[in-house]
């Protein structure tokens, strides 16, 4: 059954739920032209639907739009790392989608951070940045690292742009002292759209509740969306070799009553998707779809809890976390755009009339790059632009990467083929002219030239996405797979550097000259 939001009438079984909306108001004053020429797109957004069917939404968060058709306050904030400035991107208009506009505007020539997501369902459950737990952080006091406001561009509602949130190995969220969420053995649900191509075999990309400690305080103290290939003799698996839809209900990742259900399929094939675990007094259900194709959800999983002491009855503690484990296990990676977790356990009807909404603001992918353009199969140099070294060149030396001057017979280790990013298409990699197969790669954070081994995070850390300058000459290169960090020349030699941090060659002094570029042919 597809839902038409205009109408927000939903029939659920044999019963009808009907809403009828108000007339759309008028914007105000100070609302954006694009506010003021909104489509008339005025219908119910996931929160409403699950409030039809009685199990509301305790915590509902999104970067990208409202989740309630009414809401029109803040989704997340922003920090800007030149000067540590904050703001607020509310949605264009109510029941809208993000002021992408904003944000790139006020983060033009810098870097910026999203500091926190604001839950819309009033009840203040907001997540900030993780403050470590059993496993701390890599940021400082053990902290986790927030993420790229960048990372994570796509398109929705109209073909609008917003950013989804990438989290990176060591990214964090956490909210320790939620309220309204389930507790001890009380039911609930949740939901998460995600991106299905970028995960890893670490522990835990994790949305949902967890322990209010940030440690491991026992079986069934936690109860979360996982998404990932995470698989060993002690965790849980589908078919395939992933990824997975699974449940992280603390010391096991669960695919069913058991840790590996080959009922469970690995997900493959689609660039969103949407995920939902539920769970209630022995009964819960895994479930899953195409965020974008799919009008209705599959479920893999639904039956009893699994068959070991501790998880029936749950213990659950209510707080709330995304990206990571509920004691801070901090090693996997993956994108969220939104979700939502209610008090209640839904019923099948009502999320499949959540998915039929996802499926209707129709998300895509946009663009990763921008400022000059990068040619794949061209051969290029990248010259430095600080005023210290503006006649120096990005060049090699075996695995070494270093800025120089180059000497005729030096001219082809400063040469590098573009080619199409090993591990997103719409970046780039940088192949050895002097070397093939040997990629510009980041290990440790240092920029190195290796061969490439074909393993996954080979090409992650061989993909780079060129933006345009952040001095305004020529490109500044971002990781994929780090957002938060550009190629950078520090003391000569280049790293992967993020605008502030623990690091030494972090430094914010002339980071915007240290990490611009300007490409030109071939040497």
């Amino acid at each position: 059954m597809l839902f038409r939001p205009e109408l927000a009438v939903v029939v659920v079984a044999a019963a009808a739920v009907v809403a009828t909306p108000a007339p759309r108001p008028a914007p105000a004053d100070n609302d954006s032209v694009a506010a003021a020429r909104a489509p008339d797109y005025y219908g119910a957004g996931p929160c409403d639907i699950y409030q039809w069917g009685n199990t509301p939404c305790v915590a509902a968060h999104s970067t990208t739009r409202a989740l309630y058709r009414a809401y029109h306050g803040p989704l997340y904030r922003l920090r800007r790392d030149s000067d540590n400035a904050e703001l607020d991107i509310k949605t264009l208009w109510p029941g809208g989608v993000a002021d992408a506009g904003l944000q790139d505007s006020f983060c033009d020539h810098t870097t910026c951070l999203i500091s926190i997501l604001y839950d819309q369902s009033g009840r203040g459950n907001h997540l900030k940045q993780a403050l470590g737990g059993t496993f701390p952080g890599p940021d400082v006091n053990g902290w986790d690292n927030l993420a790229s406001a960048i990372g994570a561009p796509v398109t929705l509602i109209g073909g609008r742009k917003a950013y989804g949130v990438f989290v990176s190995p060591g990214t964090g969220y956490r909210n320790n002292e939620a309220h309204g969420t389930a507790i001890g053995d009380q039911p609930q649900g949740m939901y998460a759209v995600l991106d299905a191509t970028h995960f890893n075999d670490k522990c835990c990309f994790d949305y949902g509740n967890a322990e209010t400690s940030g440690t491991d305080t026992g079986n069934g103290h936690m109860e979360t969306i996982y998404f990932g290939s995470a698989k060993s003799t002690s965790i849980g698996a589908g078919s395939g070799d992933g990824p997975w839809i699974q449940a992280d209900l603390e010391n096991g990742l669960f695919a069913g009553i058991t840790p590996v259900n080959q009922q469970n399929p690995s997900i493959t094939g689609s660039r969103f998707i949407t995920a939902v675990v539920k769970g209630e007094p022995n009964h819960w259900a895994i479930r899953g779809a195409d965020a974008v194709t799919s009008p209705s959800l599959g479920t893999f999983f639904d039956g009893p809890r699994p068959n070991l002491p501790g998880y029936s009855p749950m213990s659950k503690e209510g707080a709330i976390l995304l990206g990571v484990g509920g004691d801070n296990g901090s090693g996997s990676q993956g994108t969220f755009y939104e979700g939502a977790i209610t008090a209640g356990y839904p019923s099948d009807d009502i999320e499949n009339i959540v998915q039929a909404n996802i499926a209707s603001v129709r998300y895509a992918v946009a663009p990763l790059t921008s400022g000059p353009t990068f040619r794949p199969g061209s051969t290029i140099s990248l010259r430095a632009t600080t005023p210290c070294c503006s006649t120096n060149y990005l060049i090699h030396n075996g695995a070494d990467v270093f800025i120089s001057k180059v000497q005729q017979q030096q001219k082809q280790k400063a040469s590098w083929t573009v080619r199409t990013g090993l591990a997103n298409d719409g970046c780039f990699s940088f192949e050895s002219v002097d070397t093939p197969g040997s990629f510009l790669r980041h290990s440790g954070f240092k920029l190195v030239l290796n061969p490439n081994d074909g393993s996954k995070l080979f090409r992650e850390d061989a993909t780079y996405c060129p933006l345009a300058a952040l001095n305004g000459q020529g490109n500044s290169i971002r990781s994929w797979s780090f957002p938060t960090r550009f190629i950078r020349h520090y003391n000569g030699v280049v790293y992967t550097a993020s605008n502030g941090g623990t690091r030494d060659f972090d430094k914010k002094a002339s980071f915007n000259d240290d990490v611009s570029w300007v490409m030109g042919p071939a040497l």
